[in-house]
């Protein structure tokens, strides 16, 4: 881990950081002769700080402040080790951590070792996720009272319509592109494909899909942190949130995944175009799961305002091939892909978290082989199907009670969770929508 330290002389401190329950890197600010210590002792700091709300408070009454003396974890290194921060006008290292008890058991109220939970259901089958994430975001100028889109760096000029797949909007914003994939490469953050979204100054980059999917997750994290660090650097804002404009759709994080055997096969692939028994169970379990996952997928006051119809999101219980309507989409092409598209979340979600929910759900599913119902066709937002919850208070107490949900969350992390959304809710409830968004905009 110190070999890239030793490489790299110039950096001249080091920021370790976990994500909290909302995705919020939570660390510290190290000198770099810190570096050896962090390798054998870790770092520390309280329970708490993983289960803090949106605004960086403790949660009142959580039995991680008070009750318990608000007691210190450990947090060591995960595998990632050492990376740049190019965000960051002074050279540093950024060190990703994930905490642990005193006698070195994982702290299953840490988002990461959730996913990490799910993947060793995985493993005890001989079976290997195969992930892969698309990230839409907006870049924002948040300089007014309202927000608009950026004065193009090219011209001087705001865009004033939206340009789906326009080369003409991704060349107005070429440096700062540019430089995003250049820092994409020094932190080893696979991004893939850009373009231009339905939104005034919205973009979707996908990153690399891969057989690990905790590093999946990690790789999503980092990326928008890196995001939003390289878009102040640019003189504007990047934001994740799900709805920042009521005229357009809002950003998603939709997630690709397959499953590989012992033998690298795709157990998903049965030759033909409708996929195998295995594909339909993960599908089944998915949906089942699907509606008290949603506080997963829509854990803010903000992202119920992208769940609605005919905005390019879903709302509806169901599963499809190739059709976008539906929130769960089977892509075509070559059987040996043979996929699944899981649509709903947005881009304010813990990738940690959201990982998890869908990798868990269709484990459910393949535990139970159940069967899904049959794959709809046409409009989704046209049919009389199960719906989404549309509503918070509805994500949370389904969240808290489901049977599906228990199996995939440790039931701390659950409790938390709740008690988490359940004081953003209470306070949120008392903010206009453009606090709201001002308060999105650089959190999620």
């Amino acid at each position: 881990m110190q070999d890239w330290l030793a490489n790299n002389p110039h950096v001249r401190n080091i920021r370790v950081a976990a994500p909290d329950l909302n995705g919020q890197p939570r660390g510290k600010r190290l000198p770099v002769h810190a570096a050896d210590k962090l390798a054998t002792d870790g770092v520390r700091f309280p329970f708490s700080v993983l289960n803090l709300d949106i605004w960086g408070n403790d949660i009142e009454d959580s039995p991680l402040v008070l009750a318990s003396g608000d007691r210190d974890a450990v947090l060591r290194p995960t595998e990632r080790g050492f990376m740049p921060v190019p965000w960051l006008d002074t050279p540093a290292a950024l060190l990703p951590i994930w905490m642990f008890d005193e006698d070195g058991a994982p702290y299953m109220g840490d988002p990461r070792h959730a996913l990490r939970a799910v993947l060793e259901r995985y493993a005890a089958r001989g079976l290997t996720p195969v992930c892969a994430v698309e990230l839409e975001f907006f870049l924002i100028d948040d300089s007014g009272e309202t927000f608009q889109v950026p004065h193009s760096p090219r011209s001087g000029k705001r865009c004033v319509a939206s340009d789906i797949l326009s080369m003409r909007t991704l060349d107005q914003f070429d440096g700062f592109f540019s430089d995003l994939y250049d820092a994409c490469e020094a932190m080893d953050i696979p991004a893939d494909t850009a373009i231009s979204e339905g939104g005034l100054g919205q973009f979707e980059i996908n990153l690399m899909h891969g057989d690990d999917a905790l590093r999946a997750a990690d790789d999503a994290w980092l990326f928008k942190m890196l995001v939003k660090g390289m878009a102040r650097r640019h003189g504007f804002a990047a934001s994740f949130m799900a709805k920042p404009y009521d005229d357009y759709a809002g950003s998603g994080l939709h997630m690709h995944f397959s499953v590989l055997d012992a033998a690298g096969q795709n157990v998903f692939d049965n030759g033909a175009e409708d996929g195998s028994d295995t594909l339909h169970h993960a599908v089944a379990g998915c949906l089942a799961a699907l509606p008290a996952s949603t506080l997963v997928f829509a854990p803010h006051a903000n992202s119920y305002d992208r769940l609605v119809p005919s905005s390019h999101a879903p709302t509806s219980v169901c599963w499809a091939y190739e059709n976008r309507t539906s929130a769960l989409r089977i892509p075509s092409g070559p059987t040996k892909a043979r996929r699944i598209e899981h649509r709903v979340a947005g881009g304010d979600v813990n990738p940690y978290l959201t990982v998890a929910a869908i990798l868990g759900a269709a484990m459910n599913g393949i535990e139970d082989r159940t069967a899904p119902p049959a794959p709809i066709t046409g409009n989704a937002y046209q049919s009389d199907l199960p719906k989404i919850p549309d509503r918070w208070e509805t994500a949370i107490d389904m969240f808290e009670t489901d049977s599906q949900i228990a199996r995939i969350f440790d039931a701390e992390l659950i409790r938390n969770f709740v008690m988490t959304k359940r004081q953003e809710q209470r306070v949120m409830a008392e903010l206009s929508v453009q606090a709201q968004r001002d308060i999105y905009l650089d959190t999620v």
